[in-house]
């Protein structure tokens, strides 16, 4: 991986764990997530004079790839809110990001790619960290933590999540092969945000639209720059990148979303979730000489 695209990919971590985290702050989380789009999409159009590359329409398979991932998107994006109800953001978060599990795998199937010896080693200190973050204190009883937190419907949410993400991976990966990552980014934007005013049209979510903004414009105005950033500078890493490297590098926004859990929100098992954090990022840096 070169250094261009890992630089991306650890940019767009970084602020994919803040808006996260603006998420779990939200009161109505599906709400804050349409009005996040909402923001980005306006700058986004606003933006699109200012690059230089050319516009050119996208072909049919591009179509397909952007119907895809945008699916995959908004259904990841909707169960990570009904995650965020109730479970800790250094909990869940971690969890939702386990398409690092399948993408891999997917891309090998689908994309023919070829994993090193180092890249895979990187992943599986990766999938450890993440499997460790859910556990209370280091020992041989915890070990059987995260099974028996799969009766939790945050935490199925969580991994559910992890499993459509990867499948929007590789439709992605394989969209921006043959056309520019800044406008198939721009138009998997608007189809996110079309799906999810269709399902916020409904008569239960009325409300709670004026409610969310009169109480959280602020963040609601802050969120939609950081995740167009998220998404512009992951996509752009993922064309320089193999899908099955890209994904686990980005997994670094996992000690982040630690972070900002236990030093703002005050969340518990510090000390444990550090360590599976360093663990982590260890797998990342395989990963980035793999």
């Amino acid at each position: 991986m070169s250094n261009l695209a890992f630089t991306l990919i650890i940019f767009s971590a970084v602020m994919h764990a803040i808006w996260n985290m603006l998420v779990k702050r939200s009161r109505h989380k599906t709400v804050f997530i349409w009005w996040m789009f909402v923001i980005a999409s306006i700058l986004f159009t606003a933006s699109l004079p200012l690059f230089p590359e050319e516009f050119r329409l996208p072909g049919s398979h591009t179509l397909l790839m952007i119907a895809i991932g945008s699916v995959s998107f908004v259904l990841y994006h909707l169960l990570n809110g009904r995650a965020y109800h109730t479970g800790d953001l250094s909990v869940i978060y971690p969890l939702s990001q386990t398409s690092m599990v399948w993408v891999p795998i997917w891309g090998m199937a689908i994309l023919g790619e070829r994993l090193s010896l180092r890249g895979v080693t990187g992943i599986l200190l990766v999938i450890l960290g993440t499997f460790s973050v859910q556990m209370q204190r280091l020992s041989l009883v915890e070990l059987a933590r995260p099974f028996r937190d799969l009766k939790s419907t945050s935490v199925r949410a969580a991994l559910l999540a992890g499993f459509i993400y990867s499948v929007g991976s590789i439709a992605e990966k394989t969209g921006v092969r043959h056309y520019p990552p800044l406008y198939f980014t721009y138009f998997l934007t608007l189809t996110m945000l079309l799906l999810m005013t269709l399902n916020l049209s409904r008569t239960k979510y009325r409300s709670a639209i004026a409610e969310e903004w009169r109480v959280n414009w602020r963040p609601i105005l802050c969120s939609g720059p950081v995740v167009m950033a998220s998404f512009l500078t992951f996509r752009y890493g993922l064309n320089l990148a193999r899908v099955g490297y890209a994904v686990p590098v980005r997994q670094v926004s996992i000690m982040v979303g630690v972070l900002i859990g236990i030093l703002f929100l005050q969340e518990s098992y510090g000390r444990t979730r550090l360590l599976s954090a360093t663990i982590i990022v260890a797998g990342a840096v395989l990963i980035r000489f793999g």
